[in-house]
């Protein structure tokens, strides 16, 4: 299965007519792998557009690509990546690495004529619960975290519910009693034993963080994502260690390394994003990390169709599974270019069962909202 072209290019969501080369966040970023008449689609790290990691494909691991033997996956990506180790491997280099490791399994599915998750190993389960992560928070006042809340949750009938504060990174500390009755609200709002998660993204000094954590127990909530600044893996593990409620971390980790520095400082749930941290293949890896150390293994996904369709591949094959898959804000802006993109059914995702990813694609519609990107 030779290579013979690889493409790069944007995927623009919402109103196309009213997309400029500013507004790369409504956008996402992919790559198409050519070989033997079929196309593999991957999707890089969603920062600033992917933008930066398509250039890297486009100019530096193209080149290197054509010609090269899809079923010699795993030389590929060591090659790629040792060529740019000097760009990384934190970041730009890693991200570019996941949409291509993505895009080679789906063409191996495609070529064997079987979903990834067969590839893998097969799966323990084909429906997988999710709960729907809610942001923008940080910017709301008690009554828009409710009513935004309220309505994600008469539309989507999660099995579990996450806010998150986002907003401005380096505001540490804005609002502590403000986080907390807002989280107060929420729970209300659901009612009791309803699976809930709190991300602050990193906004908590360690005393705030502890602080919220405490008042985060009270409520019952499920865990606690990121209070710290993520560069800080001892802070996170300090605020983990003193907490009965589980803290995760590792959404913005994109090697093996740096999460398992997460672990070492105690964080004991992990959430590595599929589009940064090395595919499918970096996503396997991590999981196998995780179960050696006792920590649980809870992939982080923002991305709707790609991104999301290949996290809910490695899962399916995940026995240890103790945490419901992700879908983020916007999920249904892929439906109509990627026909069946996993949607929400009863409180849980199907994991696509065609070839490869299992996606669909309307090809009139992606001609509409596409977007090369080269070198």
């Amino acid at each position: 299965m030779k290579i013979t072209k690889v493409e790069t290019f944007l995927v623009r969501w919402g109103d196309v007519s009213q997309f400029t080369e500013a507004a790369f966040g409504a956008a996402t970023a992919i790559v198409a792998i050519h070989a033997d008449g079929m196309v593999g689609l991957g999707e890089a790290s969603p920062m600033q557009g992917g933008v930066a990691s398509l250039q890297v494909i486009a100019r530096e691991m193209a080149p290197a690509l054509v010609g090269a033997d899809v079923l010699d996956h795993a030389v590929i990506l060591d090659r790629l990546l040792h060529k740019l180790v000097k760009l990384g491997p934190d970041g730009i280099v890693t991200g570019a690495l996941a949409a291509i490791d993505i895009a080679l399994w789906d063409l191996k599915g495609k070529a064997f004529k079987q979903p990834i998750y067969k590839l893998l190993g097969g799966a323990w389960r084909t429906r997988i619960p999710f709960y729907a992560s809610i942001g923008g928070n940080a910017n709301r006042d008690v009554n828009g975290v409710l009513k935004t809340v309220e309505a994600r949750f008469k539309a989507e009938q999660p099995s579990a519910i996450k806010i998150r504060w986002d907003g401005a990174r380096g505001e540490i500390d804005r609002d502590v009693a403000g986080d907390i009755a807002k989280a107060k609200a929420v729970r209300k709002l659901v009612g009791e034993g309803f699976p809930l998660a709190f991300d602050a993204n990193n906004r908590y000094s360690i005393g705030a963080a502890i602080r919220v954590g405490r008042a985060l127990e009270d409520l019952g909530f499920v865990w606690f994502e990121e209070p710290v600044e993520y560069y800080h893996p001892k802070a996170m593990g300090e605020v983990a260690q003193r907490l009965d409620i589980t803290v995760s971390a590792g959404e913005q980790s994109y090697t093996l390394q740096s999460v398992l520095a997460l672990i070492e400082a105690g964080v004991r749930m992990v959430q590595p994003d599929i589009v940064k941290m090395g595919g499918v293949t970096g996503l396997m890896q991590c999981a196998a990390l995780c179960h050696a150390h006792g920590v649980e293994f809870v992939p982080h996904q923002t991305q709707p169709a790609i991104g999301n369709a290949a996290n809910l591949h490695v899962l399916a094959t995940d026995m240890r599974a103790t945490r419901p898959a992700e879908l983020a804000d916007g999920w249904a802006r892929a439906a109509d270019t990627f026909v069946n993109a996993p949607k929400p059914d009863g409180g849980c995702l199907v994991v696509p069962n065609g070839p490869g990813l299992g996606l669909t694609v309307d090809e009139a519609m992606l001609a509409r909202r596409r977007v090369d990107v080269g070198a």
